[in-house]
């Protein structure tokens, strides 16, 4: 059961609806009843005050969802036309999406493939309303939580010097925050992968670092590329959080499995923005490409507008690559001089800098 009081109400399971029935609610105002039979429950139903209720991919008896709109609740049907759950109340995880072998059997290949057919207008109302469910289980994942992005390349391989330094930059964070990523592999799924064991020695993302390295690459076996990394999680019981924000646009990249929480988009506009938002004790930019300069600038066009209280720290790693290789420093330098950003830009060569940064930021405020 997802707990839930006050205004609105959770309720996904026939159990907590007769629950809580039984302890005496009668008016269902801010319910938002997911995915229940309630074909058996017509009289009951019947007896509710329903105004401001919501049912979404319920079943009822016949005539019992027309009952239900003339009593002012909102009936929404299940669109069968999509692969994914369109109400879902919380994020996915790995066991969600690689619920089955091989990839593309799974839930992740399946809804790929869905979401790559032009579709009709069903298909465009499943994709909103699925998106619009990841929106609201994303912020109830994220409350209370501290979060730091990682932004960097897919292209570095398990086991290369730049995906070992993003997972140590992954667990050295996770000592005080959650990281977030795009969800991907590469920098993305190493730096996932040490706020995962976060809560363990260092020594045992080196370990686990090297026991990924034995595939390097998702290509050109997705499932070869998984197998190691569900064996690494298989042995801890306990994995620090931390978040990946991947989508389907992208969903020849697979998701890696070192995010405890999952909001998979099926609009990537909409995850750019949402990745960049939510990492409010700032973001560390690796070297990477096109994505990753464009994170860059978007994050900065945030910083250019925000008063004081609202500008997060950027921190780019490698200083002869955003100075020399992709110039992104001089430009960034320049845009943020005067601004309330300005001494909030840093330039480092390695990760430990980047963590000290961080750090210093977390004890100032």
């Amino acid at each position: 059961m997802r707990r839930s009081r006050g205004r609105v109400v959770h309720v996904e399971s026939l159990a907590d609806f007769d629950r809580r029935v039984a302890a005496g609610a009668t008016r269902l105002s801010g319910w938002r009843v997911r995915g229940v039979d309630l074909g058996e429950r017509g009289q009951v139903l019947a007896g509710l005050q329903v105004a401001g209720a919501t049912f979404l991919g319920c079943r009822f008896a016949a005539g019992d969802a027309e009952a239900l709109e003339r009593g002012g609740a909102v009936v929404l049907p299940a669109l069968t036309v999509a692969p994914v759950d369109v109400y879902r109340a919380r994020l996915y995880t790995a066991g969600d999406l690689y619920d089955q072998a091989p990839y593309a059997a799974s839930l992740d290949g399946r809804a790929y493939a869905w979401s790559q057919t032009p579709g009709g207008a069903d298909d465009a109302l499943a994709r909103t309303l699925h998106d619009h469910a990841i929106d609201e289980a994303l912020l109830a994942w994220i409350e209370r939580k501290r979060l730091v992005g990682v932004m960097g390349g897919h292209a570095a391989a398990r086991g290369d010097d730049a995906y070992a330094d993003a997972a140590r930059l992954g667990h050295a964070l996770g000592a005080h925050h959650v990281v977030a990523t795009g969800g991907g592999p590469g920098a993305m799924e190493a730096a996932n992968l040490g706020c995962y064991l976060a809560d363990s020695h260092v020594s045992r993302v080196t370990d686990a670092v090297a026991a990924l390295a034995a595939v390097p690459a998702y290509r050109p076996s997705v499932d070869a590329w998984l197998a190691p990394a569900l064996e690494v999680t298989s042995a801890v019981a306990e994995p620090h959080d931390s978040l990946g924000i991947p989508t389907w646009h992208y969903g020849h990249e697979p998701t890696n499995v070192f995010a405890t929480g999952i909001a998979k988009y099926f609009r990537n506009a909409t995850r750019e923005a949402i990745l960049l938002e939510v990492c409010d004790a700032g973001i560390v930019f690796l070297p990477g490409a096109g994505g990753t300069v464009q994170e860059v600038f978007q994050d900065a066009c945030e910083n250019f507008y925000a008063d004081e209280s609202s500008v997060a720290e950027m921190v780019l790693v490698g200083r002869t690559y955003w100075t020399e290789t992709l110039p992104a420093w001089p430009l960034l330098r320049s845009l943020s001089r005067g601004r309330p950003m300005e001494g909030r830009v840093h330039l480092v060569d390695t990760v430990d800098e980047a963590v000290a940064v961080l750090d210093r930021a977390a004890e100032a405020g």
